[in-house]
């Protein structure tokens, strides 16, 4: 396989039945995650054991770049305050829907599933420009779709 240019490699967020990419992205990443459940003992004749299939999968995804105000990141920036319902300062419901999120590697694949949008952060320099991150955590099962 060749060599991938890494505008290529998009997030993408459902707006009104329409996979949106997020604007103003500049890098971007994905990192999926399985934890190991340690299961040696006294038989394992001094070899680390795991028990296959027992951790936890997890997939988390980041991206940097310049704020743009386009609709995905006002879209992105209103599921993150929709995450947090509180009422009068108190939870009002433990089971939170999260926004599905798509995240494209070109010539390889679609990774889909609900993300819990965990920090959005804006930033900016007197002569520069607007900037923003933000970080999002797997809510469930993440499906691939190979391109």
């Amino acid at each position: 396989m060749a060599a991938q240019k890494g505008l290529d490699m998009l997030l993408k967020m459902d707006i009104s039945g329409t996979q949106t990419t997020v604007g103003g992205l500049r890098s971007s990443s994905i990192t999926m995650n399985d934890e190991s459940v340690d299961i040696t003992n006294k038989d394992s004749l001094g070899t680390r054991t795991l028990l296959a299939g027992a951790g936890m999968n997890s997939v988390s995804i980041s991206g940097s770049g310049v704020f743009t105000d386009s609709a995905c990141e006002v879209a992105v920036r209103a599921a993150y305050q929709l995450q947090q319902n509180t009422t009068n300062g108190s939870t009002a419901n433990s089971n939170l829907a999260f926004e599905t999120f798509q995240f494209l590697i070109p010539n390889l694949g679609t990774y889909t599933g609900a993300f819990q949008i965990t920090s959005i952060e804006y930033a900016g320099e007197y002569n520069g420009e607007v900037t923003y991150s933000m970080s999002f955590e797997s809510a469930g099962y993440i499906t691939f779709a190979a391109s």
